[in-house]
């Protein structure tokens, strides 16, 4: 195929960065904004030799799982690759690409997977469900500060206070201070001439306290009329924190290392099921709360924890899933390479009176094979888990710490994944070493978005 030719395509699949997945006579094409089932014209834009990319220039026949978004901007903006997709087929695509990768990557046979897997859990609203947004800023042709969100992978930003995954009062908030700016004619940080002040704007929401966060990322180390801000803003019920973090560095990573309180606390509290966690503008903390029950829930429920065990908990953050754990365990260890984090996860743990959990800072790559070793070498027996947790990030876990689990004989592995495909991979691996695939069921997190959690439970042989 060659670049500009006009083509005719049926989308049959969703790519990770949720384009339409289309074929001519075994050349896959990439179509953003086309969707399953969708009969489409597009444009070839770029042609490799097995692959292309293509334009959707037009609509030929709508999909059946086609939808109205709810957001005028669902096209544009790069956070909600498949809202024009009704849910219930977002919920079946997810859970069609975990089987594929299990099946692809991980190696397993349909008929295993076919046993194992149990239904999606998908969520009854899949809007407004997002507790934390980062919000970046600029400058628009007049001169006049914005906010909204990035276009699909560009750094321009789509003016748009109201979106429809982030609660409603982050809209109130975002126009407070872009009408402050405004009035002290205070400058959006520009990325090309590294001038300018506001850099984004974190917003953190308590589901269950209805406590309120603002931290503002500055190219600076203060804010000018500070005291007006802070004034506007506490008119917003629930407001409880109002900080800055300083980031005077040429990056694209948003949060500065520290940040400095302007109006009352540092941190909001709220809860998961019945475990209450203090939240700072530095902490890791899953941004759906009514996934995120469900999914420790299931996690707790595949440990199957009976008082008596110890568990390990690997990138263990702030402490969310380890303290749902000790909750049913005798004991549990939390590792996680963020100091920040480990301090927010023993401040966690003594809120809620919680004495048999201890966290480590480090690398779990490392301090689970030192322990293993130094175990060893102090009692003379090998160390052992009776249950493992592990919740990685997207590239999964290195093949030292998959062996060093395998070494602790736990009985059970509870594996929670945000990247089906790294996942597949490293089932694959413990089920070469002594474990089977007991159960394997998704958690969508991230409606109107291309990921999916997993959450498995694998068992000794």
């Amino acid at each position: 195929m060659q670049k500009n030719e006009i083509v005719t395509v049926t989308i049959e699949d969703i790519g990770v960065n949720g384009e339409g997945i289309g074929k001519i006579n075994g050349y896959t094409l990439f179509i953003k904004d086309a969707i399953i089932g969708d009969i489409v014209e597009a444009k070839l834009m770029k042609a490799k030799k097995n692959y292309g990319y293509a334009r959707l220039m037009k609509i030929i026949s709508p999909s059946a799982f086609r939808v109205d978004p709810k957001c005028a901007y669902a096209r544009k903006c790069g956070g909600c690759q498949i809202q024009e997709m009704s849910y219930e087929k977002q919920l079946e695509f997810k859970n069609h690409k975990i089987k594929g990768n299990l099946e692809r990557i991980g190696g397993f046979s349909s008929e295993v997977i076919s046993k194992v897997m149990e239904p999606i859990v998908g969520m009854e609203n899949p809007f407004y469900y997002r507790n934390k947004a980062q919000f970046p800023f600029g400058t628009d042709k007049e001169g006049n500060p914005v906010t909204g969100f990035y276009a699909g992978r560009t750094h321009d930003i789509i003016a748009n206070t109201n979106c429809s995954l982030g609660v409603s009062v982050n809209k109130q908030i975002l126009e407070q201070i872009l009408e402050f700016m405004k009035k002290f004619r205070i400058k959006s940080y520009d990325e090309k001439t590294g001038k300018g002040l506001i850099r984004h704007v974190l917003i953190r929401y308590g589901f269950t306290t209805k406590e309120i966060m603002v931290c503002l990322i500055i190219n600076g180390k203060k804010i000018p009329h500070s005291d007006v801000l802070i004034e506007m803003l506490c008119q917003i019920e629930g407001m409880r924190s109002i900080t800055f973090s300083s980031n005077m560095k040429n990056t694209n990573v948003i949060m500065g290392e520290s940040y400095e309180v302007l109006w009352g606390q540092g941190y909001i509290t709220d809860y998961i099921g019945k475990i209450r966690y203090q939240i700072s503008p530095l902490s890791f903390y899953q941004v759906n709360p009514v996934q995120t029950e469900k999914l420790y829930e299931l996690a707790l429920e595949y440990a199957n924890l009976k008082g008596h065990e110890t568990v390990w908990d690997l990138y263990c953050g702030i402490g969310t899933i380890s303290l749902f754990l000790a909750q049913k365990a005798r004991q549990v260890y939390g590792v996680e390479i963020i100091p920040q984090a480990i301090e927010d996860a023993k401040s966690n743990a003594n809120i809620n009176e919680i004495k048999n959990a201890e966290f480590y800072v480090g690398k779990a790559e490392e301090v689970l094979p030192s322990y293993y070793e130094e175990y060893e070498k102090i009692h003379g027996t090998k160390a052992h888990a009776d249950v493992i947790v592990v919740d990685p990030p997207r590239k999964g876990c290195e093949e030292t710490l998959l062996k060093t689990m395998v070494d602790m004989h736990p009985e059970r592995i509870v594996y929670v994944s945000c990247d089906s495909a790294t996942l597949a991979r490293d089932l694959r691996y413990l089920c070469e070493h002594g474990y089977t695939l007991d159960k394997v069921r998704g958690v969508d997190q991230f409606p109107m978005s291309v990921h999916v959690e997993t959450v498995v439970l694998l068992s000794q042989i």
